[in-house]
């Protein structure tokens, strides 16, 4: 048997490869949209993929199904409960998808979503299971949300219900040593205590998953909706492209390199600028009106925070990073990179953007403390509310990154703000964007709250 997992931090998101060595048959199961990594593997194992499975419509993502339909003319499968405009098989609990000595058992895993569905693998048919696929089900530490593709429905306690029976009558009762496999890890916005583990087992999730513990159905419905992080406005879109006859992602397309005089030209006509270099280097020069959302983080769920799917972007990147932070937006749906603009390690624009070339000092700690006693500053946290359970700096306002763009308007404009998250790297791409909405006294907190709180904690032991 072949089972490969393909893990992009950049979205937290996993997805695999199951293929039958004695028939060269193979299903691909919860896919990115660039595939050539599948379809390089299947034709270096020998495999013809036959199939493309989701375990539900994912909303932190645009799923490759249609692309690997396209290249490779396989039927597409969903639970029953899914609706979609183009043709799928409706995989009901108990169906067997048989690759020859491969068994793959459908599981009906209602919560997360309605449609939900999880995998169950047995190398041998007839054999104890080695492994389950449970998408946004069963995570490592965690359980799925029930929140994201209903959002606003009403439905979120009814899928917790749900999601409550998933877990203790469907995943728990399988054998301790089956291997899970879930869809996501730690950073996805789709649980608040998702583990950096990319596998773990029945019994080790019942032992050390907080969520899994025995608890009553309505203990655990409290738990699982509270605290969750703030959900961003693009998975409504995904969720909905994801149902949809979408246009398919273009591998050989490369975006184009810009002048100087076509960037500025962007610029001026509205065009949305993302600056993916470090926060430290866009701090000390960047253009104005660019937000820095930086390449070595969760660029792509982050750009979708901060523009909406489907704007005009222009990229300004480090060379040779450009392209693949320009896929890494079309991941999430966003197809509309139309140019890019390198920028050494020297940080220089070139002499004919010099007039639109600013720099914004970052706060430290010590000079945070110094302005709040003197009431001359509004502090901005933009963590989730999870993350607050940790401690906040006394007096700060809560506005999770996610909602920022849309709650500009409660943050006052006559004093200066600093914007501050755990390390330092959501807080630039904070405050760079209220820069670009026209706040003008605006920075943020180098270090974040990790290095405050710190900081305090060295004081107490003074």
């Amino acid at each position: 048997m072949i089972l490969e997992q393909y893990y992009i931090e950049c979205l937290s998101h996993a997805s695999y490869l199951i293929g039958d060595e004695s028939t060269g048959r193979a299903v691909v199961v919860d896919p990115r949209r660039d595939v050539t990594e599948y379809l390089t593997d299947a034709r270096r194992h020998g495999l013809t993929i036959e199939a493309v499975v989701n375990t539900h419509f994912h909303a932190d993502f645009v799923s490759g199904h249609l692309e690997l339909l396209e290249a490779t003319g396989a039927w597409i499968g969903f639970g029953e409960a899914a609706r979609t405009d183009y043709p799928i098989r409706r995989l009901r609990h108990g169906d067997h998808l048989d690759l020859g000595e491969v068994d793959i058992e459908i599981l009906s895993t209602p919560g997360h979503t309605w449609e939900s569905i999880g995998l169950l693998i047995r190398e041998h048919a007839g054999e104890m299971p080695s492994a389950v696929l449970t998408g946004d089900s069963l995570f490592i530490g965690d359980v799925g949300r029930p929140d994201l593709v209903n959002l606003g429905d009403g439905t979120n306690t009814d899928l917790a219900r749900a999601m409550y029976h998933t877990i203790h009558e469907t995943l728990l009762v399988l054998p301790d040593s089956v291997t899970v496999l879930p869809a996501h890890g730690a950073g996805s916005s789709c649980g608040k205590n998702l583990s950096s583990e990319l596998s773990s087992t029945i019994g080790e999730q019942r032992r050390s998953n907080y969520a899994v513990q025995p608890m009553s159905e309505d203990e655990f419905v409290a738990l699982i909706t509270d605290g969750q992080p703030t959900v961003p406005a693009y998975f409504a879109v995904d969720a909905a492209l994801n149902k949809a006859n979408r246009p398919l992602f273009d591998a050989q397309r490369r975006v184009p390199a810009m002048s100087a005089a076509q960037l500025r030209s962007e610029l001026d006509s509205g065009t949305h600028v993302l600056d993916a270099r470090t926060p430290d280097d866009f701090a000390k020069r960047h253009l104005e009106g660019a937000v820095n959302v930086g390449f070595d983080g969760r660029f792509a769920e982050t750009g979708g925070m901060v523009a909406e799917i489907g704007d005009r972007t222009v990229l300004i990147t480090y060379p040779e990073e450009e392209q693949t932070a320009a896929m890494r937006l079309a991941r999430i749906g966003s197809d509309h990179t139309v140019g890019y603009f390198n920028v050494g390690a020297d940080g220089a624009f070139p002499d004919e953007l010099t007039d639109l070339v600013r720099s914004t000092p970052r706060t430290s700690v010590a000079e945070l403390e110094h302005l709040l006693t003197t009431d001359a500053v509004t502090v901005v946290d933009i963590r989730n509310p999870s993350e607050r359970e940790f401690g906040v700096i006394p007096g700060a306002v809560s506005i999770p990154l996610a909602q920022l763009r849309t709650r500009v308007g409660e943050l006052p404009d006559d004093r200066p703000l600093v914007m501050h998250c755990a390390g330092g790297w959501r807080s630039s791409v904070a405050a760079s964007l209220l820069r670009a909405h026209g706040i003008r006294q605006v920075s943020d907190l180098a270090g974040g709250y990790d290095e405050w709180a710190a900081r305090s904690a060295d004081a107490a032991r003074i």
